[in-house]
């Protein structure tokens, strides 16, 4: 399967931005059987670069991770990613899972510190384990075969109480360790990611791709939780038009794919090298994005629109909330 670093390479001698997919392990066995029936599917179908799977809360699914990127890459023939976080495991547990990772064919992953396990205010490695995400991607070098991806925070990490310059520094730090690429937390003003671009490249040097990451709104709690968790601000027009449409979730989720359909649109005439959508497990929203900006095939985009009703968005919302998606990263 392809590395990453290359995918990302070849689209840019090619002139074509990577279009990349984000999803979690289901909890249920019904979740399980619609990724796998419905959704998966349906974005393969989108001709994606490749596909990522989170590692979940406190580790909780490290094993769940490696199946699903494996039957991604078998069954659809797309390159997966794997996270792997620094969380609750020790260094020879994360070797071993490498190890494991590597023999079965899969060769890209996202280090990530991750979030800390739910009920606790602060990450604290267990002995034996790894503080710092460049840890983990000084691990994976070594172990060699892998493309390794790191997450970068256009308005600094949340826990960073010394700035977000200092923050950006440690991700320039992690690029230095061996990154290959970088894919942001998600932002709803791309000047935000404008700034963090031009200050890796300008005056850190940074030379991977900086890939945006992209999340559709579908209610007003979903994205105050992803903000809340992520320290990601929400500009004053975005709350008022949210506070106009109230409860109409419908309405929500039209004006959702309508507005990260004009940020995409922003960032790809701005010369991003693809765009990274936190699909929450749902494919509808991303293929009319897709489809919006002409990037996607067009029986590809009718076939998800006809796949029948949106199941119930509160129940996204918790499903990602618990899988701590899209914020597990540092």
């Amino acid at each position: 399967m392809r590395f990453i670093r290359d995918v990302y390479a070849s689209a840019k001698a090619n002139g074509r931005p990577v279009v990349s997919f984000e999803l979690f392990t289901p909890k249920t066995p019904e979740g399980e059987r619609t990724l796998a029936l419905k959704t998966l599917p349906a974005l393969a179908g989108l001709k994606p670069g490749y596909c990522s799977v989170t590692y979940g809360a406190g580790g909780s699914t490290r094993h769940k991770t490696i199946d699903l990127v494996q039957s991604i890459q078998v069954n659809f023939g797309v390159p997966g990613m794997a996270h792997l976080t620094c969380i609750g495991a020790t260094r020879d547990q994360i070797l071993a899972l490498l190890m494991d990772a590597r023999q079965r064919g899969i060769c890209n992953l996202l280090a990530l510190r991750g979030d800390p396990p739910a009920g606790t205010t602060s990450f604290t490695p267990i002995p034996g384990g790894f503080r710092f995400a460049y840890e983990l991607v000084e691990l994976a070098r070594k172990v060699g075969g892998f493309s390794v991806g790191v997450a970068g925070f256009p308005e600094g990490h949340i826990e960073c109480r010394e700035g977000k310059h200092v923050d950006w520094q440690r991700l320039k730090e992690k690029i230095d360790r061996g990154a290959d690429f970088v894919i942001t937390q998600l932002f709803f003003d791309n000047r935000f990611f404008y700034e963090f671009r031009d200050h890796l490249v300008r005056h850190l040097h940074v030379n991977v791709p900086i890939v945006p990451g992209i999340i559709t709104i579908l209610n007003a709690s979903q994205i105050r939780k992803f903000t809340a968790l992520s320290g990601a601000s929400i500009p004053q027009t975005l709350i008022d038009k949210l506070h106009q449409l109230g409860d109409n979730d419908d309405a929500v989720a039209e004006f959702g794919i309508e507005f990260a359909t004009q940020q995409c649109a922003d960032l790809l005439r701005n010369g991003v090298p693809g765009i990274h959508f936190y699909t929450l497990n749902k494919a509808r929203s991303v293929s009319r994005i897709l489809a919006n900006l002409g990037m996607a095939d067009t029986e590809s985009a009718a076939n998800t629109r006809n796949a029948g009703p949106c199941p119930d968005r509160e129940a996204t919302l918790s499903s990602a909330a618990q899988n701590k998606t899209p914020t597990d990263r540092e």
